[in-house]
């Protein structure tokens, strides 16, 4: 089984920035595309960012499309998430996981908290 751990999240005032990592335990995880997603209170958890296995490819959901940047290295077993013009409602717990059907077991995640 795949580990992930997240790292990265903190607290930050809006228009700020924060850098999310996640690593993997395998090298499985250069064979998956892979996805962040976030949860926030009382809310369900949703896809925010995809990349590709090779990296080549990303897509982003319309909330955070222009002010957040995934990539991957593969060399490291990561993922990463940049995230510029942080807003209140980006507030959430983010984790990393492949985007097959069959998930990984989901790290703890990284709770990102923005104020306004």
């Amino acid at each position: 089984q795949v580990q992930l751990v997240e790292s990265g999240g903190g607290l930050v005032q809006a228009g700020g920035s924060l850098r999310l990592s996640c690593a993997a335990s395998k090298s499985i995880f250069s064979l998956n595309g892979m996805g962040w997603y976030r949860q926030a209170p009382g809310k369900q958890r949703e896809l925010v960012a995809t990349i590709t296995s090779g990296g080549g490819s990303t897509n982003y959901a319309d909330s955070v499309k222009g002010r957040f940047t995934i990539s991957r290295d593969n060399a490291k077993n990561t993922v990463y998430l940049q995230m510029n013009s942080l807003k209140p409602e980006d507030t959430a717990v983010y984790y990393c996981n492949t985007l097959k059907w069959e998930k990984w077991a989901w790290g703890q995640g990284t709770q990102v908290t923005v104020s306004s």
